[in-house]
């Protein structure tokens, strides 16, 4: 994995924006703050323009200076756009604040299930499955830093058990063993190129919500009972879609260099749910009983974000064309390339 990605092509005028702030030229005609809160909160041009507006948080992009990540025309332009996607989850994602009910209706999966993981399962191809793994890159190569934002924004045994859960993701104190280091090892076994943020410019809108989400979330301190739920989401749902995807690997004839992410999520993820549950969400509510309302919003709006990529993907896949835009390297390639999984 390399330290930082390619800056993407833009996709309108926000994310052009961005660009050529994160390059040092001002945008031309001033900064676009108005039409932040007229575009589509869920489209292509919002959220690259969010995506690239965060990323000088994590790894940064190639020839963009580390100065810009406190850059305040950009952050001005982000919390525009912060603005508009918040509200649009909030009235998507509207709900009450019955934090057991929402973690209850996580566990209850459908036995007949139609999602992207039992898609692959029984009748993936290599194809699709590499179209899946270049989806979830833009958050695995990343995995769990998002979340790291709100560790000291939380206090006694929610900031411990959080911290611990966070621990086994990167890897139990060895670099072999981080998940984003699994999952590059996947990426390679499968054909595919490993890089971080290589998949970027072929990413659709709803592949991006999910990861501007738990930017957005982890960032924001008001929102810090919103990326618990966030949180509590990803691991509580893991287990049993990481199962799928092993068997999908297995059936494909992958080997373990491409199983081991997803049998590693399996065990680990089922303890996390419960530390979650009991000790990172129990304790916080129990220190602020406020927050319910944003712990059960960041449930939800994981949800439904999640579902979105699904539907998309799904929808694709029946018409027979490709989830991902244009032009993804490496997705086709012939079955008997060398480096093809046996």
């Amino acid at each position: 994995m390399t330290s930082t990605a390619e800056l993407p092509s833009s996709r309108g005028p926000l994310s052009d924006a961005v660009r050529n702030i994160l390059l040092g030229s001002p945008p031309p005609g001033g900064l676009p703050t108005d039409e932040a809160a007229s575009a589509d909160p869920f489209g292509d041009d919002l959220q690259l323009a969010l995506y690239m507006a965060y990323e000088p948080h994590y790894r940064g992009f190639q020839g963009v200076p580390d100065s810009r990540e406190w850059d305040l025309e950009l952050l001005r332009l982000r919390g525009a756009m912060e603005e508009a996607f918040l509200g649009a989850l909030r009235a998507a994602a509207s709900g009450g604040d019955d934090v057991t009910a929402e973690l209850d209706a996580l566990l209850a999966e459908l036995v007949e299930g139609h999602g992207v993981s039992h898609e692959l399962m029984h009748d993936g191809t290599w194809e699709q499955m590499r179209e899946y793994l270049a989806h979830r890159s833009l958050y695995q190569l990343k995995e769990a830093d998002p979340q790291a934002w709100v560790i000291p924004r939380l206090e006694g045994q929610a900031k411990a058990s959080l911290v611990a859960v966070e621990f086994d993701e990167f890897g139990g104190g060895h670099g072999e063993n981080v998940h984003a280091r699994l999952f590059a090892d996947l990426m390679e076994g499968a054909g595919l190129d490993a890089r971080y943020g290589r998949y970027l410019e072929f990413a659709p809108a709803v592949t991006l919500a999910p990861v501007n989400v738990m930017s957005l979330f982890g960032l924001r301190r008001a929102l810090r009972g919103a990326m618990v739920g966030n949180f509590a989401t990803l691991e509580i749902t893991s287990p049993p879609g990481a199962r799928r995807m092993a068997k999908a690997l297995e059936r494909l004839g992958a080997g373990e260099q491409c199983t081991r992410f997803f049998t590693e999520h399996v065990e680990a993820d089922a303890v996390h749910e419960q530390v979650m549950r009991r000790d990172v969400i129990g304790d916080l509510l129990a220190r602020e009983p406020e927050l319910a309302g944003d712990v059960a919003f960041g449930i939800r709006a994981s949800v439904l974000l999640e579902s979105r990529w699904e539907e998309h993907v799904l929808a694709a896949w029946r018409e027979g064309r490709s989830s991902l835009r244009p032009g993804a390297p490496d997705i086709n390639r012939p079955a008997d390339h060398p480096t093809a999984p046996r």
